[in-house]
């Protein structure tokens, strides 16, 4: 299998994992989970639900869709981050926490190293036009 087309299928995975499968995964990681107490959580799950989309449309063109895959790439990144260091705080949810890290780490490592390369002639920013 080539590069761009494992890249397609990694994008259709995580794409379904953040649109379709991150409110059942989160909820049953996080027992107990009630939308009243808990504001922000809610607010994560719609913007991971919309990068989700985002990363399905761009599986049909990845090379097109380099700023999407790299958005997707350091935002679980940055989330693996917070995640961690939550952990070293949160002792009672150390275990969920530095798993869901974990994940988040992977996929943002998946997505980094199979990025499409940019291409011949495509400018490095629109500031040097």
């Amino acid at each position: 299998m080539n590069r761009e087309r494992a890249l397609k299928v990694v994008l259709v995975l995580v794409g379904l994992l953040f649109s379709a499968g991150i409110y059942p995964v989160v909820t049953s990681v996080r027992s107990g989970w009630e939308a009243n107490k808990e504001d922000a959580l809610p607010m994560m799950l719609s913007l991971y639900v919309t990068l989700g989309i985002f990363l399905l449309l761009a599986a049909r063109n990845p090379s097109a869709n380099r700023s999407v895959i790299a958005f997707a790439a350091w935002s679980s990144f940055a989330h693996a981050a917070v995640m961690a260091v939550m952990a070293v705080h949160l002792a009672s949810e150390r275990g969920g926490l530095l798993g869901a890290a974990a994940v988040f780490s992977v996929i943002g490592a998946a997505l980094i190293v199979m990025a499409p390369a940019r291409q011949p002639g495509e400018r490095a920013s629109a500031a040097g036009a």
